[in-house]
């Protein structure tokens, strides 16, 4: 599930994160393979969630710092690590940024939203369980994006956290027992995309030799290991 055929050597990564994000570097170096390291820089953002409205206006902020901080080698590949906002540009907007990112800075780029999708189309799931922590309005829009890779959303439910401040105090135990509510027999897999779930076992949503249950940083780490392999 979700692994390299050979031990992957230490990876640089660049990540790229909103301001108010302060989980997803230890997480995704905890999944990256042993001695990366994992250099952040994070986007300014306003209080409210991320709309179609906000995103174009975020997107340049991102380009704009990762010309500043990512362009001088010190990285060898670029995690653009924003979810909902890879779902509401969807994935010709996701692809695009990706794309203007790899140009400003000469890096290999994933985005946790295609990430997503990668992972879930390498485990050979068809129809999926997702829990998010996200409004109806992004929901929405990571439903379309899972379907353009051939992935149907059979159950989704989400602790449609308001703002900000409610996505910061979404705990583990919450997102565990929601995965646990979530998760059925006629989903090939499960996807978390809420970030508060810790990469431990107290965080896995099903037994063994279960449905693969994915959390958005593992996906990333995994898309990220794949990408460095075949640059």
């Amino acid at each position: 599930m979700m692994q390299q055929t050979a031990p992957a050597a230490a990876m640089k990564v660049g990540l790229m994160v909103p301001a108010n994000n302060t989980t997803m570097e230890r997480e995704l170096a905890a999944w990256l393979p042993p001695g990366s390291t994992v250099t952040t820089v994070k986007i300014p953002r306003g209080e409210g969630l991320l709309t179609k409205e906000t995103i174009p206006a975020y997107r340049d902020r991102a380009i704009a710092l990762a010309r500043e901080h990512f362009a001088a080698g010190e990285v060898e590949l670029l995690a653009y690590g924003c979810t909902a906002a890879g779902f509401l540009s969807g994935p010709a907007g996701d692809a695009e940024l990706a794309a203007r990112l790899a140009e400003v800075t000469s890096l290999p780029v994933i985005t946790t939203a295609r990430a997503m999708v990668n992972a879930l189309q390498h485990e050979g799931a068809e129809r999926v369980a997702v829990v998010t922590p996200y409004p109806e309005a992004v929901n929405t829009q990571l439903a379309a994006f899972l379907a353009s890779g051939g992935i149907s959303v059979v159950r989704l439910k989400t602790l449609n956290s308001p703002d900000v401040a409610a996505l910061g105090r979404i705990t583990a135990e919450e997102v565990r027992d929601l995965a646990r509510h979530t998760m059925g027999a006629d989903c090939d897999a499960l996807f978390i995309a809420a970030r508060s779930c810790r990469p431990t076992p107290s965080c896995r949503p099903s037994p063994p030799n279960s449905p693969p249950g994915l959390v958005v940083d593992r996906a990333t780490a995994w898309d990220a290991e794949r990408r460095q392999a075949s640059h």
